[in-house]
């Protein structure tokens, strides 16, 4: 069972509010950048945490910006904006001693995931990626220098962003791999996809954060 805090992530003179789940063991930490117009309540976000959370990941999701920035249409689409905050995250979570010396994995969403990879290009701390129905492509160059190997998953009914995370993956070097959930659409709100985008996601960390697999039949 997890336990769930509140937390501030401290960025500078920014104090940003986040949601951290706590397995008594943890094996890896995932850091969670969302997408835009979403924050750190957002309902497939959170379920996606608890679930990971369950297998014994500890998850961290936080809003990428004050409600003042949100204010600005264009902060929302920022890339680069958000890429710092979540470098920071990962900075943050260095200086957390339950926290700190946990192997790190971005799930990015929407725009997230491409704050992910340009984040985890500029931090070899990063371990694993995985991005959810999201918009790697806007991550432009940064995504040849991502080390870490990079899941992108994408719903079999999302045309058009099918086809902007296979340009993205053309652009991948590091270990990489697109799935398609099939019969999901941009939110994954169908049957059991959003438990399938859990799954796979997990798999993902299970291999390359260092988790073993007996921990996920606790």
């Amino acid at each position: 069972m997890a336990s769930f805090r509140t937390v501030d992530v401290v960025i500078g003179p920014q104090r940003l509010e986040g949601s951290l789940f706590l397995p008594q063991t943890s094996h890896g930490l995932i850091i969670f950048a969302h997408g835009s117009g979403s924050s750190r309540f957002s309902p497939r976000n959170r379920y996606v945490a608890e679930r990971l959370a369950a297998q014994g990941f500890a998850c961290l999701l936080f809003d990428l910006l004050t409600a003042e920035e949100g204010e600005f249409r264009r902060n929302v689409f920022d890339i680069e904006l958000l890429g710092a905050r979540v470098i920071e995250a990962v900075a943050w979570a260095g200086g957390e001693s339950e926290i700190s010396l946990l192997p790190i994995g971005l799930f990015g969403a929407s725009t997230g995931a491409a704050a992910a990879p340009v984040a985890a290009a500029d931090k070899p701390r990063v371990a694993a990626v995985v991005s959810r129905g999201g918009r790697p492509d806007l991550a432009g160059d940064a995504l040849r220098r991502v080390q870490a190997p990079t899941l992108l998953i994408v719903g079999g009914l999302d045309y058009g962003v099918i086809e902007l995370n296979r340009s993205a993956q053309q652009l991948l070097r590091c270990r990489n791999r697109l799935d398609i959930v099939p019969g999901a659409t941009h939110l994954f709100e169908e049957p059991g996809t959003l438990e399938s985008v859990v799954e796979r996601a997990t798999k993902w960390f299970i291999e390359y954060l260092g988790a073993t697999r007996d921990a996920t039949d606790d």
